[in-house]
């Protein structure tokens, strides 16, 4: 069970946060404008491109790359293909890893190399081979390090971020550095591409919407932190709700889609839970049987059922995240009668009404996430 009487105590949360991983998800707004500002000055604003590339081309590190690309992709509404190029290597360490351009990569494409890291020699390589196959390089990265050096050597577009530190306690232990997932890293890594595909007529990401993300960012993290009790908390709820589940994930739309996959990654990398994504309407498909099997809810019929002696099952939680209001064409409804006609947890999730995708992906991201860090504060009662 988890101790629900900890979600409620913002001085206990903040004891067990040795992380800071609650501040670390609140300064989301304050990362965007920060990158914003840092896109501004490397020129981005004031970038006059001939014309769109052919292809986008994104390489970066887990988890942030696969992000960073599923939204890219939702926000250009299939204006061009964006490819993301994942690494291979013996290791997940930034010294063996490695990334190749597809065959048909060239000279009306642009590579996007992000990461966190920027010391990463298989991303300096990439952006070498990009280089003489004549493909425009953009890298956003930390200033200085491998990938920053390499990209400005070859004429490519450098766009320096700064990005969250851990604000680990002395007491954290050595978790604080192995911990895989910096809540913010993907607003300060994402915004900036959100400046250039403006540039290029790919997304709709004017300065005033990038602004509006932000003060969403903002609002989630007022109505989503620990100050504010459960009960009116979506992210606190969310976490009460999938804290005896394995979360099923099903969404409609693009942008609820990355965000979908996005908290997969979250809850298996803060509090180290199973989780499944998929899209509807496929979803009602291939997780029909998981509903029944043994994931099922337990028979409140079986009044034989040793209730003392039974360990705790795991059942199948649904969690419904949609882009926006569910429309005539939705398959939200057929979801729900699913989840009702196998006594499935049901939990949804959608956007503020006239929510741009910019603000959709806020709205879920920044409350899966925040919900994520509650599952990893409160152990077990």
């Amino acid at each position: 069970m988890l101790d629900e009487s900890l979600l409620d105590d913002p001085e206990a949360l903040t004891g067990a946060d040795r992380l800071a991983l609650l501040r670390g998800t609140a300064e989301a707004g304050a990362r965007v404008r920060t990158a914003a500002r840092n896109a501004a000055d490397a020129g981005l604003t004031a970038l006059r491109p001939d014309g769109r590339p052919r292809g986008l081309l994104v390489a970066g590190p887990a988890p942030a790359g696969g992000c960073v690309a599923d939204l890219l992709a939702a926000f250009s509404h299939g204006v061009l293909p964006v490819s993301l190029l994942r690494p291979t290597g013996p290791g997940a360490t930034p010294d063996v890893l490695r990334w190749t351009l597809p065959g048909w990569a060239g000279p009306l494409d642009l590579l996007v190399i992000v990461t966190p890291d920027g010391t990463e020699a298989g991303l300096a390589a990439l952006a070498e081979q990009a280089y003489r196959r004549g493909c425009t390089v953009v890298a956003v990265t930390r200033p200085g390090d491998t990938v920053a050096e390499t990209a400005g050597h070859l004429h490519g577009l450098t766009v320096p971020v700064e990005l969250p530190h851990p604000h680990a306690r002395a007491d954290a232990g050595p978790a604080a550095s192995g911990t895989p997932v910096v809540p913010g890293t993907l607003w300060s890594l994402l915004t900036p591409l959100l400046v250039l595909t403006d540039r290029l007529g790919l997304a709709h990401a004017p300065p005033h919407a990038v602004q509006a993300l932000a003060d969403r960012l903002d609002a989630v993290a007022e109505r989503c932190g620990p100050a504010t009790e459960t009960y009116t908390n979506p992210a606190k709820t969310l976490a009460a709700e999938l804290a005896e589940a394995l979360p099923v994930l099903w969404s409609e739309g693009p942008v609820a889609a990355a965000a979908a996959r996005h908290c997969t990654t979250v809850l298996a990398s803060l509090p180290g839970r199973p989780s499944l994504a998929a899209e509807l309407p496929e979803a009602l498909t291939v997780h029909r049987a998981l509903l029944g099997g043994a994931f099922a809810a337990a028979d409140p019929d079986d009044f034989f059922r040793d209730r003392v002696e039974e360990p705790p099952s795991l059942q199948a939680h649904i969690v419904l995240l949609r882009d926006a209001t569910a429309g005539p064409e939705s398959a939200a409804p057929a979801a729900r009668e699913l989840a009702f006609a196998h006594e499935a947890g049901l939990s949804e999730l959608e956007p503020t009404a006239g929510s741009s995708p910019l603000e959709a992906a806020a709205d879920l991201i920044a409350t899966t996430d925040f919900a994520a860090v509650y599952l990893a504060l409160t152990p077990d009662a």
